[in-house]
């Protein structure tokens, strides 16, 4: 089974700001769960909360496999959030994303944008969770050396604008609410969608 050291570190921290953020009886998706381990300890640990996992479809057969192993938990969700038609039919209060939008190619960080403005009820909240620059300028020098990392590895990944996502997110009815400093130079961006879209 899959297991990744990245989520044992950043699990309380994300955890802190979800128990401030997110209603008691919401339902959550969950864009990339990788290993799993995240939602079977938000699941735990947010009473009330429904945490629905997903992956990408070549990849969430170790997820599923976890969270049977750890149950009772929702199935795993096959989701590319690329492909639009299979977007979740689901209304859902919140949509959360870990360390995904540096390896997502950036036009799949804008589907993931259109995605939560699409899934999310009126006042629902999109948490995006990882390493972002303001228009290049990196909070630290080990996230500088790790876009270039990224871009190295595959030019369509990095490390990305924080201004910019917060520019396109405005654009699809998203407002940005509030930006969490979170441990080794991360943060947390949340957004809201607007409660009449149409105004």
């Amino acid at each position: 089974m899959r297991w990744s050291e990245a989520c044992e570190r950043n699990r309380e921290p994300i955890l802190t700001v979800l128990r401030r953020w997110l209603p008691q009886d919401a339902r959550v998706l969950e864009i990339g769960s990788g290993s799993g381990q995240h939602a079977v300890a938000f699941s735990r640990s947010l009473a009330g909360v429904h945490w629905q996992a997903s992956e990408h479809p070549d990849a969430v057969g170790p997820l599923a496999e976890r969270l049977r192993s750890e149950g009772p938990l929702p199935e795993a969700l096959p989701l590319d959030v690329r492909m639009r038609h299979h977007w979740p039919l689901h209304a859902y209060e919140a949509v959360f994303s870990a360390n995904t939008c540096h390896i997502l190619p950036r036009e799949g960080v804008s589907d993931l944008l259109a995605l939560a403005a699409t899934v999310l009820r009126p006042g629902g909240l999109l948490l995006l969770y990882g390493p972002f620059h303001d228009a290049g300028v990196h909070t630290a020098a080990s996230n500088a050396a790790f876009d270039t990392h990224l871009c190295s590895l595959d030019p369509s990944m990095g490390v990305r604008d924080a201004l910019e996502l917060k520019a396109e997110a405005l654009a699809l009815g998203l407002t940005t609410a509030a930006e969490e400093a979170m441990p080794a130079n991360n943060r947390m961006l949340i957004f809201q969608r607007n409660e009449n879209p149409e105004a």
